[in-house]
């Protein structure tokens, strides 16, 4: 079970709890598009938003892996959600921007525009649709309701498997 703080609010919960209907506390997600879908983060995991700048490519990485960029003296791994998510590529442009995440160590995970941050309540999430064998959606924490539209809320500690994570400590020497 995993807790978060909102510190705004001085209040705790559990990724339980944050599905369940009858808790009133709600959690702010940062929601960006990619691919013309809206996907929010707990707005908790995010340490900043940064414009797409020259990325080292590190050999022996999966393709979704980017490479590393150095980040104020500090070298952090980057991932594209598009490539990650098996959606076509396109160009970068000047709305491409990498959200900088703490996922036990800094990432960054390229999306093609950050939208706004919205407050969602509880009662405003269901549960992921189960979408088949062939769909892997352990990363999805679930589905938000709001004003009428749907947004794919991410858990992003469940995008990159064990395995991908050690591989990627491995390349860039963490």
């Amino acid at each position: 079970m995993e807790a978060t703080v909102d510190k705004a609010n001085n209040t705790a919960t559990t990724r339980e709890s944050a599905l369940d209907p009858t808790t009133d506390l709600g959690t702010k997600y940062l929601t960006f598009l990619l691919a013309g879908e809206e996907y929010g983060l707990d707005i908790l995991k995010v340490r900043e938003i940064i414009g797409i700048m020259d990325i080292t490519k590190v050999p022996q990485t999966p393709d979704f892996v980017r490479g590393v960029v150095n980040l104020r003296g500090k070298v952090i791994p980057v991932i594209d959600l598009r490539s990650k998510f098996r959606l076509p590529s396109v160009p970068y442009n000047d709305q491409t921007c990498i959200i900088v995440v703490d996922v036990g160590g800094l990432m960054g995970v390229i999306v093609d525009t950050v939208q706004e941050v919205h407050n969602i309540l509880n009662e405003e999430i269901e549960e992921p649709p189960n979408l088949g064998a062939s769909v892997d959606t352990s990363y999805f924490l679930g589905m938000a309701k709001v004003n009428r539209e749907v947004k794919i809320l991410l858990d992003i500690d469940r995008i990159m498997t064990s395995e991908e994570l050690v591989q990627l400590d491995a390349a860039v020497g963490q």
